[in-house]
C-alpha cells in the first residue's frame, strides 16, 4: 500500500472507532475505551510524575508492536514519553485499564519504527498501577 493511502486508511479507521458504543475522546484527537475502572479518586499523574504500567501495543491491523505482559509492570517518566501517552495516562487514576487510540500526530507521526509504519494510529491497552 502506498504511504499516502496508508495514512488515509489510519485516520478512516480511526474516524470509524470514534463512533464506537464507549468511546470517548480526549483533546488533541485521542480517543479511549474504559476497560476497568480504577479509584477513580481525582488523583491524575502530571507530566513530572513516574507511573507504573502495564501495556500492550498494535497497529490497526492488531500487529502487536511492544508489549510489558510477561514481566513485571514498567515505570516511566510521563514526559519522556509519546505525547500520546502522556495526554492519555494524564486522565488516568490508579486502577484504571484503558484502550487508547492514538492519532500518528500524538505518536510517532510519518516516522517509521522498527513494527511501526510511518502515519500509523496507534491501539495501546494501558493499566495504571502507580503514580510517584
Amino acid at each position: 500500500m502506498a504511504k499516502r493511502d496508508y495514512i488515509q486508511t489510519n485516520r478512516e479507521w480511526l474516524a470509524a472507532k470514534a463512533t464506537d458504543n464507549g468511546v470517548q475522546p480526549l483533546p488533541k484527537g485521542l480517543y479511549y475505551k474504559v476497560l476497568n475502572q480504577g479509584k477513580n479518586d481525582g488523583i491524575h499523574p502530571t507530566p513530572n510524575s513516574i507511573v507504573t504500567v502495564h501495556y500492550t501495543g498494535t497497529t490497526i491491523n492488531g500487529k502487536k508492536f511492544d508489549s510489558s505482559l510477561g514481566g513485571a509492570p514498567v515505570a516511566f517518566r510521563l514526559k519522556t514519553l509519546i505525547p500520546g501517552w502522556i495526554e492519555a495516562i494524564q486522565h488516568m487514576c490508579v486502577g484504571d485499564k484503558w484502550e487508547v487510540y492514538i492519532p500518528a500526530e500524538m505518536g510517532y507521526g510519518r516516522q517509521s519504527i522498527p513494527g511501526i509504519p510511518g502515519g500509523s494510529t496507534l491501539i495501546f491497552i494501558i493499566e495504571l498501577f502507580g503514580i510517584a
